[in-house]
C-alpha cells in the first residue's frame, strides 16, 4: 500500500529536524575554501525549471577550475558546443532560479550553490575560460543566494568512487543506445562516431 506524505508535519515526523550546525551552515557568499573547491572541481550538475515547474538537470564539465569566480557572490559556468537542445538555458529564460552541485572526483562531500542565473553571450572574463584555444560560446552567470557543503553519505552508500564496483557494460554502449533514434546509421558509423577518440576531437 502506498502511503503518501502530504504535509510538512508528516515529513518532519519521519525525517526529524536538522541539528543547529546543519541548519546554520548555509551562507550567501563564497568563502575562500569554497572558492578553492570550485578551483579543484571539474564537474557540476545544474538544475533548472521551466515556467510550469518541469525540471531539467544537466552536467557541465571541463578541466578543474572551469567555473569562473567573478566575486564572492557570483560565478560563471562556461558553455561549450553540444547537442544544441539547450534545455536548461530555455528554462532559465522562463525562470532564472538554478541549483548546482559541484564534485571533486574521489570526494564524497559536494558543494551546493543555489541562486538566480542569466545567460551571457560575452563578458570580460570569457578570455579566462579559454580551453584548447576556444572561448566559451555562452556562460551561465549565477548570483549566489545559498552556498553550503553537502555531506558524503550518498557517495558512501553508493560506493561511487570505488572502481571495483563499477560496471560500465551493465547496459548497452552509447552507440547501441543511439541506434534507436539513428536507424539510418550503420553499427560501424555509430561506433566510430561515439568512440571516445572521435568525441574528444569535437569537444571544443
Amino acid at each position: 500500500m502506498r502511503q503518501e506524505v502530504t504535509s510538512v508535519e508528516q515529513l518532519r515526523a519521519i525525517v526529524g529536524h536538522p541539528n543547529k550546525y546543519v541548519a546554520n551552515k548555509v551562507t550567501t557568499r563564497l568563502s575562500p575554501v569554497q572558492q578553492d573547491w570550485l578551483a579543484a572541481s571539474p564537474l557540476c550538475f545544474v538544475a533548472t525549471a521551466d515556467a510550469e515547474g518541469r525540471v531539467d538537470v544537466s552536467p557541465k564539465g571541463d578541466p578543474p577550475g572551469f567555473t569562473h569566480v567573478v566575486d564572492d557572490t557570483t560565478i560563471a559556468i562556461p558553455e561549450r558546443p553540444g547537442n544544441k537542445r539547450v534545455d536548461g538555458y530555455l528554462n532559465v529564460l522562463q525562470r532564472p532560479y538554478v541549483g548546482t552541485v559541484f564534485l571533486i572526483p574521489g570526494r564524497g562531500d559536494t558543494l551546493r550553490i543555489n541562486g538566480t542565473a542569466r545567460i551571457l553571450s560575452d563578458a570580460d572574463y570569457f578570455d579566462e575560460m579559454v580551453v584548447n584555444g576556444k572561448r566559451p560560446i555562452l556562460a551561465l552567470e549565477i548570483s549566489v543566494e545559498e552556498v553550503f557543503f553537502h555531506c558524503a553519505k550518498a557517495f558512501l552508500r553508493s560506493d561511487t568512487w570505488k572502481p571495483e564496483t563499477w560496471n560500465p557494460t551493465a547496459v548497452p554502449s552509447v552507440a547501441q543506445l543511439a541506434k534507436a533514434f539513428k536507424p539510418d546509421m550503420s553499427d560501424k558509423e555509430l561506433n566510430d562516431y561515439y568512440a571516445e577518440d572521435n568525441l574528444r576531437k569535437i569537444l571544443y
